[in-house]
């Protein structure tokens, strides 16, 4: 062979290698739309990233993930939505923010997205029906709504002749805040209780409202589901104690941090879920095709420790329900 023959062929051997990783499909990428920010969402990232392993998706790996913060304020998510749907991410996934999955559905007719929310989907206008969603939205919904009078009626039966309770819904998000503020009014009308509605979208706003709430003289609070109260659970149930109010909030999370009761599905579960969507819509299944999930478990959390400092009695009909009891 020739020495301009075996240059030639030495330097495209040493090309091959080159073309094969040209050749090679691009990452997917994840758009991950937070309603809040990286450090308070921690927990909730890592139950996402979970489902994503389960379905074989490992961060860095086989998928990319593009996270944007909307750092608490629901004005922020319309053009965070807009951002990731202009990189032509592969799914946009939208857990935990009723607001958010909103923005998203507004944002794209075609990039699929995968929620996670406490409210009906179907009223909100993101899918056609639970079965079968048959646009480029699915997800999971919680039964927070659904509950949330049964919270209200946790507290009555705690305090049985308590005649005002309180609830705190954050109105900045009305998609949440209007049915349950409407849910748990009818539930006070049935058990001829006064409800006093108080409002907070921000930390400094929480001591206020307690306050507020306690000069009212309600016998308890229940605290509406939010992406920005879960992002804020344990300052929350701290107040709580603090203002001597027996509260009952959706998550687990709430009553281990300090909070009396607590009455829901996991938090982690449903991210957890979410991700799973996000990597069978990877994978080449369609949203149109994926039922939305319901979450159907609901657990009762009670915080003994928490009710002997309040000087509450905890009433034997109510322990012996509880899925599990802190002490």
């Amino acid at each position: 062979m020739r020495r301009r023959e075996l240059i030639a062929l030495l330097g495209g051997a040493a090309a091959w290698p080159l073309a094969a990783r040209a050749q090679q499909p691009a990452m997917p990428v994840v758009g991950f739309l937070g309603h809040d920010s990286p450090d308070l969402w921690a927990n909730y990232v890592r139950a996402f990233k979970q489902g994503l392993r389960e379905t074989g998706y490992v961060e860095g790996h086989n998928v990319a993930i593009e996270y944007r913060w909307a750092e608490g304020r629901n004005d922020r998510l319309p053009a965070l939505a807009t951002e990731l749907t202009s990189r032509q991410v592969t799914v946009i996934a939208v857990p935990g923010s009723t607001p958010a999955a909103l923005a998203a559905g507004s944002a794209t007719t075609t990039i699929p997205i995968v929620f996670a929310i406490a409210t009906d989907p179907i009223g909100l206008g993101l899918v056609a029906s639970l079965a079968r969603p048959g646009g480029n939205v699915t997800g999971v919904v919680t039964l927070n709504v659904e509950i949330a009078p049964k919270r209200l009626e946790l507290l009555h039966e705690l305090f049985p002749a308590a005649t005002s309770f309180a609830l705190l819904v954050n109105p900045t998000n009305p998609s949440l805040a209007e049915p349950v503020s409407k849910e748990v009014q009818t539930a006070a009308r049935m058990l001829g209780v006064r409800l006093h509605v108080v409002h907070a979208s921000s930390e400094p706003e929480f001591d206020a409202v307690l306050a507020t709430a306690t000069q009212l003289q309600a016998s308890g609070l229940v605290i509406g589901p939010d992406p920005f109260f879960n992002s804020r659970i344990e300052h929350l149930a701290g107040l709580t104690v603090r203002h001597a109010l027996p509260a009952v909030y959706q998550w687990r999370e709430f009553t281990a941090a300090g909070g009396l009761l607590s009455y829901g599905s996991s938090v982690t579960d449903v991210y957890r879920q979410a991700g799973v969507y996000t990597g069978r819509i990877l994978k080449g299944e369609k949203p149109a095709d994926l039922p939305v999930q319901q979450t159907t478990k609901v657990e009762l959390f009670i915080n003994l420790k928490t009710g002997k400092a309040l000087g509450l009695t905890m009433p034997t009909a109510l322990l012996v329900r509880a899925d599990e009891v802190i002490e």
